[in-house]
């Protein structure tokens, strides 16, 4: 998938993401996790992706070469550094690493200034 080549516009993103929650809209990402990208460049450029956690579904231990925002529109996510309930905002900025997870399921949107490096396999 690449960037649209118009503005793409979602005015109620939690609602859009509330009624893909039971669609077939959804890639597998990793165990337990799955994605619908918004936008992804070729080449290791930057994207933004939904990513939706089953209950007590986590990723693994990844780095981040660019910078990450992260926006959890439903339930809770957390990581080595915290707890991350709905409508929290955190900035993963280059050189940080961690294995998100979510205890009782949740969808996030993720910004990806650059695809993150996995340093362990699911």
């Amino acid at each position: 998938m690449t960037s649209p080549k118009t503005a793409t516009v979602l005015p109620q993103l939690i609602n859009y993401a509330k009624q893909l929650r039971d669609t077939e809209d959804w890639a597998p990402f990793r165990p337990g996790v799955t994605a619908h990208w918004l936008y992804k460049e070729e080449n290791n450029g930057p994207a933004a992706v939904l990513l939706r956690y089953e209950p007590g579904a986590r990723v693994a231990l990844h780095e981040h070469v660019g910078y990450e925002h992260l926006f959890v529109l439903e339930g809770d996510q957390f990581d080595e550094y915290g707890d991350y309930p709905e409508g929290c905002f955190v900035i993963n900025p280059p050189g940080t690493a961690h294995s998100p997870g979510s205890r009782g399921g949740c969808v996030a949107l993720l910004i990806y200034e650059k695809p993150v490096r996995f340093v362990e396999t699911d």
